[in-house]
């Protein structure tokens, strides 16, 4: 069988480029964006069109050419656990609509692929509705995790991928999910970033607010007042910025930073507000003089009269990476300074080094406005999991084909 395959919600390409090593043959990819289209039809070729996949008439398939794979990576932006996770985002019904092309158009092979979160809680009737979708129509499936950086991605990236085929074309599949991993670390990864393309450099400016604080963030950790540990550097840490504090205050600091994750009153999140007694109980010594001293240095407020939270309740920002160790996920926030900082220079991650620790070849150039193409390499599959699953598909599926006699 030559193997052919379309691409939905295709990005840039980052699921493409496994196929194409693997020497299949693109129909089509399909995407909103223009920007991410115009990307992927410069580095990967084949038809890249511009679509709103709501609409499962794709435009150039008209004739009904013969499809062996349909690969998906839907949107993750309803699943993730970095946003609103509601569970009747409309993004999320996306992920039927790939396994609903696939059987309007004859697929052989369906791909799918998502975020963790997407199989967790409520989320996960959406995977329970396709796999139903899929084995009604002829589908056996299979669901697999894997950890990109078991395929020498250097950040810490898991995903759901699910595999479906129709067995009567593909009998005795046993979908590999067993291999032999390939570690790299972020050194691995930027080893001379300097010479490749898409290398933008975004210096914070010294002497600034965000300077100060990028100055007192180590590699490895990040600015987290609801953490506590070596890796968390409290806004009381650091005085030139957010105001001195006593020893006393950095105490009952520390204590509402315990309290509020032990002394739960909600069923959701992790953490909640303390409530003033919690804190007379707990601290030796009164807390009137110094909770209002914390208040008006803008440390802690005061929430439904007698509780008790921190200010900034954010969970990491400037986030320092770590040469020797892996990335953090990269999400399409790359390239803020904000949000991660550089392991050794005070500047957020180029393109470049987002995109190398994702996995993409340095031939893979990157256009169109900078946000968009963080955006677009944060969406993006990783290039050497893609690489894996096509192969997975090549060799364990396609391979045993039922040819007639």
């Amino acid at each position: 069988m030559k193997g052919t395959y379309i691409s939905l919600f295709s990005g840039c390409g980052g699921f493409d480029t496994g196929f194409q090593e693997c020497g299949f043959k693109s129909l089509g990819a399909y995407d909103i964006d223009p920007f991410v289209m115009d990307v992927h039809s410069k580095n990967i070729g084949g038809p890249a069109i511009v679509h709103d996949l709501n609409n499962q008439e794709l435009p150039g398939l008209e004739n009904r050419p013969e499809i062996d794979i349909v690969i998906s990576g839907s949107p993750c932006q309803g699943f993730s656990t970095i946003g609103k996770r509601l569970v009747n985002d409309p993004r999320n019904q996306l992920m039927l609509s790939g396994g609903e092309i696939a059987i309007k158009y004859g697929a052989k092979v369906f791909i799918s692929e998502n975020v963790l979160g997407s199989n967790s809680g409520d989320h996960k009737k959406y995977w329970f509705t396709l796999i139903a979708l899929l084995e009604a129509n002829g589908f056996q499936t299979k669901m697999v995790r894997y950890s990109a950086s078991d395929f020498g991605v250097a950040q810490s990236r898991k995903r759901i991928i699910l595999y479906a085929w129709k067995p009567e074309l593909f009998p005795n599949v046993t979908v590999d999910d067993t291999f032999q991993p390939t570690h790299l670390t972020l050194a691995d990864a930027l080893k001379d970033v300097e010479l490749a393309n898409n290398h933008n450099l975004d210096y914070i400016e010294q002497n600034s607010i965000d300077y100060r604080i990028a100055e007192r963030i180590k590699p490895g950790q990040k600015l987290c007042n609801v953490r506590g540990g070596e890796r968390a550097v409290h806004t009381w840490d650091i005085p030139e910025v957010f105001s001195q504090t006593s020893e006393d205050e950095r105490l009952l600091l520390n204590l509402i930073m315990k309290l509020r994750r032990q002394i739960r009153r909600r069923d959701f999140g992790d953490a909640d507000p303390v409530d003033e007694k919690h804190l007379v109980d707990n601290f030796n010594g009164s807390t009137n003089n110094l909770l209002e001293s914390l208040i008006n240095k803008g440390y802690v407020r005061r929430v439904e009269n007698d509780f008790i939270d921190l200010t900034h309740c954010f969970n990491g920002k400037y986030k320092r990476l770590s040469f020797d160790s892996l990335s953090p996920t990269v999400d399409t926030r790359f390239g803020v300074y904000k949000n991660f900082l550089h392991p050794s220079e005070n500047r957020g991650m180029s393109v470049r080094e987002a995109a190398r620790i994702q996995g993409f070849k340095d031939d893979f150039v990157f256009t169109g406005p900078i946000k968009k193409q963080y955006e677009m390499i944060g969406n993006a599959v990783p290039p050497p999991l893609s690489n894996f699953i096509a192969q997975n598909v090549k060799n364990n599926i396609i391979a045993k084909h039922a040819r007639p006699n």
